[in-house]
Parts: structure tokens; sequence; C-alpha cells
């Protein structure tokens, strides 16, 4: 088999909005860059976010970054790392006036100000006051980001190797990752990309549930290749459920619709919130809302048994327009409802994955033998690290923070320890050997299911088995049968043959990447016998600092078996910046 070899400085896996940070601030440091990715950078995820960015500038009354911390620390029920937080949180501000700079369009205010929005689980003074600290453009948001960064990308000279897909890390026998073997889906052709520092920002694994926000290529595909690295994956039991995903899409109703002033109201229309968070109501933190909305259903006050309702009825007409435009002709082409005088029928929806690469305060993967350290010429950004600045739970609007924060760190980082045009040890064809025999093996599968119907199967044994309420009974017969899925996937499913174009290659592959994400998922679930942030046991409904104050690993051997251990949460930060001590989570 012919294989094509590249050889660079830095080689970033994923363009979404961490990759392509990553890729300016390197190749502005003069580093020869290449940024691979199974689909043209215009169609990254980042772009259907909606809501905004957060930082503490203060456009609409006091903010501080400390307080932006401290909500970011409670809102990972304080399994977030303090020293990543408060890095997150510390440089917000900078990163947003760049962005600015760059020439996002910011909504303005009547002063020329970037307007900002209240959202969920945001204050001020420790808690005490709402902080207005969401920066948006409108609530196109992400699309804006991406548009101006792409065309700052495109000013560089990163090389990019669109509609490639990468298949595995190629690490050495000293566990050193010496870049990344991808296929070119437009021939077939394989490509070794060989480079000192490898960054993956893959983004989050959504696709493992059926109803999800997260688009069809959210697969999670550099997760899987840590986990076949033979490295860990970390926390990754805290799945993320919006509470306003749009009744029979998937689709996102942003949070921003409540920060403008939305209400949220059961089959009675009360506004139930009172009964869960009756002192920060809508703004409350998404995994409280998510709960409170499955439990009104539960107690027989949905709508129809299956629903809530969202009403922005009595929101002035401007909103619509000035704000909220991209959800208002969401709701009118896909529900022919106008939310002016419309209740909008939502339901939680998988929304963002906590879980994923472990990785330091300044993005190095991190390898645990016995204690962590370092894995050379490896780290990860975006949803697909796991720093952890998120915890348990994510604060809405500090995914984007995150992508540009961690971005930019890791492409300064490369700066100031790659030199340009270094040599790179040359990879070898035994080190891409399993990788090449794994990519041939689909030609045996002697099933008659497509990859699309066994990643439907997997999405049905999530959605059952690991949902917004949990029990070890129902987590360990998901497990068995993501195992015996696993177990049976050559018999039970088939690969077209071909190698121009074979996009039924590339879901085969997504599939199995999605199976094991699915299979650490479910390992981490059930062995976390508390309940915290996004995960809550009904079995175990409290949350249990004395033995579970820590993160979770899992890892899974050549023959599909997990392994579990855990590490020590950050719970002090820098010597600029407070700490916060575990204290209890009320909104």
């Amino acid at each position: 088999m012919k294989i094509i070899h590249h050889q660079f400085d830095v080689i970033i896996i994923g363009t979404g909005g961490a990759g392509l940070r990553a890729a300016i601030a390197a190749s502005e440091g003069g580093l020869k860059v290449a940024a691979i990715s199974k689909v043209d950078p215009r169609r990254s995820h980042t772009m259907a976010a909606q809501g905004g960015i957060n930082a503490a500038l203060g456009n609409r009354g006091t903010d501080d970054w400390r307080w932006h911390m401290y909500d970011t620390v409670r809102g990972s029920d304080w399994l977030g790392d303090q020293d990543a937080i408060a890095r997150l949180c510390e440089r917000a501000p900078d990163a947003i006036r760049e962005l600015a700079d760059w020439g996002v369009p910011f909504t303005r205010d009547e002063n020329g100000n970037i307007y900002q929005r209240p959202y969920g689980g945001q204050t001020t003074d420790y808690g005490e006051g709402i902080a207005y600290r969401a920066a948006a453009a409108e609530d196109r948001t992400g699309q804006a980001i991406m548009h101006v960064m792409l065309k700052r990308a495109f000013a560089q000279p990163i090389t990019f190797f669109s509609e490639f897909f990468a298949l595995d890390l190629i690490m050495d026998e000293d566990g050193e990752c010496r870049g990344v073997l991808a296929l070119e889906i437009a021939t077939g052709a394989l490509h070794t990309f060989a480079a000192p520092l490898t960054i993956v920002a893959t983004g989050g694994y959504g696709q493992v549930y059926a109803s999800t926000t997260a688009a069809n290529l959210c697969t999670g595909d550099g997760n899987a290749m840590v986990l076949r690295a033979g490295l860990a994956l970390q926390d990754m039991e805290f799945v993320q459920f919006h509470p306003t995903g749009l009744v029979g899409s998937g689709v996102l109703i942003t949070e921003g619709a409540r920060g403008e002033g939305g209400y949220l109201r059961n089959a009675l229309g009360e506004r139930f919130l009172e009964r869960y968070a009756p002192h920060s109501m809508e703004l409350a933190s998404r995994d409280v809302i998510a709960r409170a909305i499955i439990q009104e259903i539960r107690a027989g006050r949905g709508v129809n048994n299956e629903h809530v309702w969202l009403d922005l009825t009595h929101l002035p007409a401007e909103v619509f327009t000035e704000k909220l435009p991209y959800i208002t002709t969401l709701c009118k082409t896909l529900m022919q409802l106008d939310p002016a005088r419309d209740l909008i029928p939502v339901l939680p929806t998988v929304h963002y994955t906590m879980g994923g690469i472990p990785a330091n305060v300044d993005s190095q993967v991190l390898r645990m033998n016995g204690g962590e350290s370092v894995v050379p010429g490896l780290m990860a950004i975006g949803e697909a690290a796991c720093n952890s600045c998120h915890g348990a739970n994510r604060l809405g609007c500090n995914s984007l923070l995150d992508l540009v924060v961690f971005g930019r760190e890791a492409g300064e980082w490369a700066r100031g320890n790659i030199a340009p045009s270094s040599d790179s040890r040359a990879i070898t064809q035994i080190s891409i050997e399993q990788s090449i025999a794994q990519l041939n093996a689909l030609q045996n599968y002697s099933g008659n299911q497509t990859p699309m119907e066994i990643r439907r199967q997997l999405q049905q044994i999530m959605t059952m088995h690991a949902p917004v309420f949990r029990d070890g009974a129902t987590l360990r017969a998901g497990a068995e049968k993501l195992a015996e899925l696993n177990r049976n996937l050559p018999k039970l499913m088939r690969v077209e043959a071909g190698d121009a174009w074979n996009i039924d290659r590339i879901a085969a592959l997504e599939t199995i990447n999605l199976l094991a994400q699915a299979t650490a998922t479910m390992e981490a679930a059930l062995k976390r016998t508390e309940s915290r942030g996004a995960h809550f046991r009904e079995d175990f409904p409290a949350r249990d600092d004395a033995h579970w104050l820590k993160h979770s690993l899992v890892s899974i051997d050549a023959h599909g078996a997990t392994h579990y251990t855990t590490r020590a949460v950050h719970l002090t930060a820098p010597m600029d910046a407070p700490s916060f001590p575990p204290e209890a989570r009320v909104y």
C-alpha cells in the first residue's frame, strides 16, 4: 500500500474554533503548521454555537474575573481544576477584546460597547447578584467568531488538509507522539504527518446519543485515537443535557433566550423552577434545569407527558429582531411557530461532553502510570480535552471561551518550545502497521447492517441506559449491551468496498470510535456512586466529597476490557487567584 509522507513543525487535528486558534498562534510564530480535518473548516460544529462567550468586561455593571471563576467552579460542582479555571477566566477579557479587534461583529449597546446578556449560573459578588457577562453576536456567536478566525487563518501559511480522516496517533516505543496517520477521503490514500508536536482538537462525542444538538460529525475521533494509543479518558460520565432542545429535532434553542427574559412553563402554565431553583429560576445551571424538566414530566405536569414550554411571548419585539433572530427563524422554519406569539416545545437534549483527553493547565496530555506524567509531543484542546475547566457541568458560554483561550495558549506554547523547521524522527512502516491492519479488517466484516444502523443501536443503548437520571442496574445492563455489540460488530456490520469517496467506510470508522467512547462513558458512570453536576444517580442522590472529589479515568485494552482509576482534583489556583473550597451548590 502506497503511503504519502509529510513533515511539519506542528500538526493540528481538527479545524473548529480551538484548532484554528492554535493554528493561527503557532503559524504567527513562524512554525510550519498542518491543519487536518475530516470536513472543510466552514462546516465545523463551532459554527453552531449561539448564545455567547463569557468575559468579565463589566460593560453592564461591575464585574470581576474572580466572580466568573467562582461561578465556573460552582458550575463544575467542584470537580473543575481551579488552576485551569483561573487561567480561563482571568484571560477571558483580553481574548474577547482580541476577537473584537480582529473584526468579530459583537452586538453593541447604545454607547458602542460590547453588549452582554445574563446567562445561567452567572453571578456577581460570589453568588449574590446577577452578572451580565455573555458577549454575543446576536444569537450566531460561533458563526461570527469562526468567519473572522478563518479569514485570519487563511492569511497565514497554514497548510489545510480538509477531508482527511485521522485514523491513529503514531506513538514510538518510548510513548512519545510522533504524528498521525490519516486517510484521504477523496482517494483512499494513506498519509503520515510527522511533527515534534501534535495537537488534538477534534471536538466532542455527542453523537453517542440519539437526541443531541451535536452535528453528525461530532464523533470524538481524537478521544478514540487516544484510547487506542493506550491512554485513558477522563470524566466521561459527565455529559451535559441542554434544557431547551427543540422537541423532535435535537436543535438547540439558545440559553440566551432565557438570558433575555424567557420563562419555562409546565402544562399548567406554572413557572415550575420556583420548586427547584427559587433564587435563580431560569438562570440556574443547565444540569439543575434539565433535571427539573424531567421531574415535571415524571410528575405528570409535562405537556402531553413529553415536554415543557419555553415562553418568550412577553418579550419586546426588538429582542427577536436584534438579539434572537436565528432562533426566531429556526422556530418558524422547523416548527411553523412564531416565538413572539407561540409557546415553544422544549426537552433536554445532549449538548456537550465535559469528559475527554486528560490534560494539564498547559494543554499537555497526561499519562497515568502510578502517578501522572506528560505525554511528549501531544496536546489536547477544546471539547476533546479535559483540563478540567468544566468539571462535572460546563457553565453556559464558557465553551467558546475555552476554545479561544486554550487554543491560543497551545499555539503560543508551541511557539516557545518548538524550533521552526525542527527535525522530526521519521515514521516507520512498523509504527503504523497495526493501524493499517485495523483499517483493512473492515473489508472482512460480514454483517448485513450499515454503519449508521449500528450507530442508531448504540445511541439507543446510551439513551436508555445513561440518561439524565441514572441508577446502577440500568448502567450495568447498558455496559453489558455495549460489550455484546462490540464483540459482535464484525458479524453485524458490513462496510462497502472501495477507496475513493468511500463515505460508508468513514461512517464505520466513526461508529467504532463512538462505541469505544460509549463504553468509557458507561463504565465511568457505573463506577461513580454519587450525584455530581450532570451525573445524577438515583441510587446515590447525594454528592459525596469524602469519596468522590476526584477525576475518573478509563482506558480500554486491545481486548476491549476497561480499566478504571482516579486522579486528584486541583482545588487550588495560582498565587494571584483565589481558591474556593467545596460548599453546597444551590441556585
